[in-house]
């Protein structure tokens, strides 16, 4: 059982960081110029950075979760 949830840990702490990445390479892709000017690309960046945010809280909190059942199977 332990094996399986340090897993599960490790593949959710995978994809918090693609999350992360994903979510500073929007934020980078979105230039000064681009927030100057109200472009669709400025629109579809910041869309991409708030769902990334929101993906990353997601796996961030089934990660916690998973260390949880950790802790209080192995007292």
């Amino acid at each position: 059982m332990n094996t399986f949830l340090i897993f599960l840990l490790v593949v959710f702490v995978g994809f918090v960081v693609f999350s992360l990445v994903r979510g500073v390479v929007a934020f980078l892709q979105t230039t000064k110029l681009d927030l100057e000017s109200d472009g669709d690309h400025v629109a579809r960046m910041q869309k991409r950075q708030n769902e990334m945010m929101f993906a990353r809280i997601k796996w961030q909190a089934l990660a916690v979760v998973v260390v949880a059942v950790l802790l209080m199977l192995n007292n």
